[in-house]
């Protein structure tokens, strides 16, 4: 058996670093490739700077590694001043802009400089975070305006790349992924209503969304899947 390579954007974070040592624990893999903002990433990569995604692609293509999963684990909902906005006053043109970089321009870019790179003779999956909330026809609520908008054009950016790639590798698996709420600083502000069944670690997390992964057929690719394998409707 031919071992594997991944590589995982947002490798730092709570779900991409439990995604990356899950992965590490995995014998059908050898080399796991973390990329983040820090200083241990291989090259230090900006969802917002398209220099670094592509530094990053060189790197790998240096290397010689051939990915056989992608997998972006990125997502900006609130900061150190600003959070999703609760009503139409809230609106700012520049949180709405990093919203769009981080959730959707960013692991859109991903995919331009690492699809080339990845295994072509087998099945080769991209995955990127979503959530719940990107759907317009599950929204009932309003609000969070930026985050909601910036997922679902990340969702229509998937639909996209699946249908292009699929002419190109008829075994690709390119997805959005839902990973429901997870105890990491990106839902900790909004953890308060959530059972604790619900709350999910974020060991426990990277294993369901793993599991959702590769059970995923290519004729699924371009859909958005929740934690626990079930389709979400744009």
């Amino acid at each position: 058996m031919t071992a594997k390579s991944a590589v995982i954007f947002g490798a730092n974070g709570g779900i991409g670093s439990a995604v990356a040592d899950s992965l590490q624990a995995d014998s059908r893999f050898d080399t796991i490739i973390r990329f983040s903002r820090s200083d241990s990433s291989p090259v230090r990569v900006d969802l917002t700077s398209e220099a670094s995604i592509r530094d990053a692609a060189q790197w790998t293509s240096d290397n010689h590694i051939v990915p056989s999963i992608v997998f972006v684990a990125t997502g900006l909902l609130h900061d150190d001043s600003r959070g999703p906005e609760k009503s139409l006053r809230q609106l700012d043109a520049d949180w709405l802009l990093e919203n769009y970089q981080v959730n959707a321009i960013g692991p859109a870019l991903i995919a331009r400089h690492f699809l080339p790179l990845m295994d072509r003779g087998e099945i080769s999956r991209f995955a990127a975070l979503s959530a719940r909330v990107g759907s317009i026809s599950d929204n009932r609520l309003g609000g969070w305006y930026g985050y909601r908008a910036s997922k679902a054009a990340l969702n229509m950016m998937i639909r996209n790349l699946s249908i292009e790639w699929s002419r190109k590798n008829d075994q690709s698996v390119i997805v959005a992924l839902h990973p429901g709420t997870v105890d990491t600083p990106l839902s900790q502000p909004f953890q308060g209503n959530v059972p604790p069944e619900k709350l999910f670690d974020s060991s426990h997390a990277a294993r369901q969304l793993l599991d959702v992964l590769e059970a995923l057929k290519p004729a699924q690719s371009g859909k958005i899947f929740a934690w626990d394998g079930t389709e979400i409707k744009p």
